[in-house]
């Protein structure tokens, strides 16, 4: 129980330093030629991480999570993932985080289902932030999507700022 204690004072640290902008996001679109305008789609979203019992991981070393959040805004719906995590507790700590989540939802008019693959770190305080959309996730109207998601968190509301393309 300690270690997920300190997993999610981790993740929450990791968030408050992603909330003054100090993230680091490769862009997804960088290797395919712009066909298509970029478009943002922005919001708030509700996010429960839930500790999970995972016996066949290092108990006191990796952690894992099961993710919901429900989004607002130009991307409406809903997402469910899974997150493994590690990392020490307290202030100026370091770790990392990786999970994926499929988000079910209408973006901006278009109706789809598509994977977010998110990757984390944290150095002394020093947080690096990457979610991209997963290449060839994309359903339906969301066919062919690519694109990076920043996260904010002010005065402990979460917001996204979803940059993307779509063919």
């Amino acid at each position: 129980m300690k270690i997920l204690h300190s997993i999610t004072w981790f993740v929450l640290l990791l968030a408050c330093a992603i909330c003054v902008g100090q993230t680091n996001n490769p862009s997804a679109t960088q290797t395919k030629k712009e066909t298509t305008s970029t478009m943002h789609a922005k919001g708030p979203f509700d996010v429960k991480l839930s500790p999970q019992t995972s016996p066949e991981l290092p108990q006191g070393v990796i952690s894992r999570m099961s993710i919901d959040k429900t989004f607002h805004g130009d991307l409406e719906g809903t997402s469910k993932g899974e997150m493994l995590a590690a990392g020490s507790g307290g202030k100026g700590s370091s770790g990392g985080y990786v999970a994926l989540e499929q988000v079910t939802a209408t973006l901006n008019g278009r109706k789809g289902t598509f994977v977010l693959q998110h990757s984390a770190t944290m150095t002394a305080g020093v947080p690096q932030l990457s979610i991209i959309v997963v290449p060839g996730s994309g359903t339906d109207q969301l066919a062919g999507l690519s694109g990076k998601m920043d996260i904010i968190i002010t005065e402990g509301k979460h917001s996204y700022d979803f940059e993307y393309t779509l063919p």
